[in-house]
């Protein structure tokens, strides 16, 4: 076959300008630090980092979930322990009443002490944790107490929060358990005993083991929400790793391996410039060259 000279000069510009091109991809690689700008560039990797990427967020949802979490589980302990200190308050007060050794004066003050403790109960009921009621079920834009309108506490379903792919965790406790009529009742019964000057020391005592009764519903309530916890701590490890490995697979799928890229670059610019050697010396001179 003849070689002319049109054949050398169109495979000269055919090299030079794949040369180009390669050169132009690895500079945009290095630019965006990614493999692919488009999908065409290579569909496998693009259609993986679909995948991984959809992963991912979901990893990064269930994290965002877990301080949600984490605020109910939280400030319904912190609520029940406060609660609970207030009931074993009640609970010494009526063992030291019992004995008929106090005077009027005395149950008096004790009357004026629980009352204080009953308020600061249903305050703690009534315990919101942004603008949602915590011991209210599912039902968490309405106030769960109202003692002197006479409204208690009636949804006991659980507030659930998906920490992992369907996997749900009960976040709330049951507030008709822990803050119930009963209990308020009881209360009430203390007060009126107190103030009847005519009630025994064995009146009072009877009230005891009812507020054992209640305290005893707090602390299950309370041991429950503690399991809860540590669960949701255990999976909140889990997912923390599956974020870290979410985002190092997606790495390894997308991003460049840079020092491999950057000396891609500089062999192909000395192959480059090569090519433009060579071709600018089989490109025959022109008339203009003979002229000067």
């Amino acid at each position: 076959m003849r070689v002319t000279q049109s054949m050398l000069s169109s495979n000269m510009l055919r090299n030079l300008t794949q040369s180009y091109e390669k050169m132009g991809r690895q500079q945009e690689q290095i630019a965006t630090q990614k493999k692919i700008s488009r999908p065409s560039d290579d569909p496998v990797v693009a259609m993986k980092g679909v995948l991984y990427r959809r992963n991912l967020t979901e990893v990064e949802q269930y994290k965002r979930n877990f301080s949600e979490a984490y605020n109910w589980v939280e400030n319904a302990d912190s609520s029940l322990d406060k609660a609970n200190q207030a009931m074993q308050r009640l609970r010494e007060l009526l063992v030291q009443t019992s004995n008929d050794t106090y005077d009027a004066d005395q149950r008096k003050a004790t009357r004026a002490e629980i009352e204080q403790l009953k308020e600061h109960i249903e305050e703690i009921g009534n315990t919101k944790f942004g603008d949602k009621y915590l011991f209210n079920g599912t039902d968490t834009t309405n106030k769960p107490l109202d003692v002197a309108n006479g409204v208690y506490p009636e949804n006991n379903e659980s507030v659930e929060i998906e920490l992992s792919k369907g996997v749900h965790i009960k976040v709330n406790i049951d507030g008709t358990s822990v803050f119930s009529q009963e209990m308020f009742d009881d209360i009430d019964n203390i007060i009126a005993t107190l103030e009847d000057e005519n009630s025994t020391g064995d009146d009072i005592n009877n009230f005891i083991t009812n507020m054992d009764t209640h305290m005893t519903n707090l602390s299950n309530e309370r041991s429950s929400l503690g399991a809860r916890y540590n669960r949701i701590e255990l999976m909140d490890s889990r997912v923390s790793e599956q974020e870290v490995i979410a985002t190092r697979v997606m790495s390894d799928n997308e991003d460049i391996d840079f020092e491999k890229v950057i000396t891609d670059m500089k062999v192909q610019e000395s192959v480059h410039r090569a090519a433009l050697s060579v071709g600018s010396r089989i490109i025959q001179p022109s008339l203009m060259d003979f002229l000067r």
